[in-house]
């Protein structure tokens, strides 16, 4: 009766329609969950994302789980995530996500999960980094350690949201360090973020990761800009 009497004045709603959830449902109505344009690209390791960094980066695997369309539906739970607080939706996609890499042999050699970091003022700001939530589920799902104290973000850039493709290439002045190396050494890594549309800040990320001994490194994102 108390959960009832909290979803009448705050109704459990879709994340991308706003129509009010059944009680089986969770973050999506049944028909938006149905709509999402699912990418599969963990299942075909030569995929979009692996392209990306030909010639950038030595990547084991590449994934996204969704396609982000501008205006569409997948750009609306990350601004809603990133924005509005609703740490929920990462829980959500990380779960999804992580059930299917866990079914996939080339993703069960990975040994721990480190999530792209925000500056401190940016988290300080807006109080969680999007994608830790979406990071631990995948990690749980692969039962394996999620690792935030190893990348450290050094400088501080304003929100590449508005930004055009190549206005946020020419603005990657993002800065990050590697914090206790001795840690990752000889470890396959599954860096993790929320979209993919250049690829710059993964690949600045995953340059410092490969400073340690003898790494491997995968990515793994919530979606990529199709």
């Amino acid at each position: 009766m108390f959960q009832d009497l909290i979803n009448l004045f705050y109704p459990n709603i879709c994340q991308i329609c706003d129509t009010e959830l059944y009680k089986n449902q969770t973050i999506l109505c049944t028909h938006c969950a149905n709509e999402l344009p699912i990418s599969n690209f963990h299942l075909d390791n030569e995929n979009p994302v692996k392209k990306v960094f030909y010639g950038r980066l030595p990547l084991e695997n590449a994934a996204s789980l969704l396609i982000f369309k501008k205006k569409g539906s997948v750009q609306k739970l990350i601004h809603r995530l990133k924005y509005r607080g609703h740490q929920e939706i990462g829980t959500y996609l990380g779960a999804w996500l992580g059930a299917e890499l866990a079914k996939t042999d080339s993703y069960r050699g990975i040994d721990l999960i480190i999530p792209v970091p925000l500056h401190k003022k940016k988290l300080r700001s807006r109080g969680f980094n999007q994608v830790e939530k979406f990071g631990k589920e995948i990690a749980a799902a692969l039962n394996i350690e999620y690792v935030d104290d190893v990348l450290l973000k050094t400088s501080f850039s304003t929100t590449q949201t508005l930004k055009t493709r190549i206005a946020r290439w020419g603005n990657i002045e993002e800065s990050f360090v590697l914090m206790n190396s001795e840690r990752i050494k000889n470890k396959h890594i599954l860096l993790v973020d929320d979209l993919i549309t250049t690829g710059a800040t993964l690949e600045a990320c995953a340059d410092v990761l490969l400073e340690a001994r003898n790494v491997k490194l995968s990515i793994a994102t919530m979606a990529f800009t199709g």
